[in-house]
């Protein structure tokens, strides 16, 4: 299994729209095949840190879900209006 820890820092003023936005793609995610888990965490300590965590069976599925067009347009709309930084772990 593959498990992706995507790290999002956001303006105070684009933070709405980033969850939203980190909403819709948990949603569709979620309905893939190889998708483990996939959730939202909001930081108790710094506002302007959300984080998606995600579990893929295996590499192909992952690979399948980075070519989605819910993922390529979510994603490239999240990295508008914030800062992304990405943890992989195989386990």
């Amino acid at each position: 299994m593959i498990r992706l820890n995507v790290f999002i820092q956001v303006e105070k003023s684009c933070r709405d729209k980033a969850l939203d936005i980190a909403r819709k793609l948990t949603e569709c995610s979620l309905k893939e095949p190889g998708c483990v888990a996939y959730d939202i965490f909001e930081s108790s300590t710094r506002p302007d840190v959300l984080m998606i965590c995600e579990t893929w069976k295996d590499a192909d599925a992952l690979s399948i879900h980075e070519q989605t067009a819910h993922f390529v347009s979510y994603v490239g709309k999240m990295k508008e209006l914030s800062e992304m930084k990405l943890e992989k772990f195989n386990f």
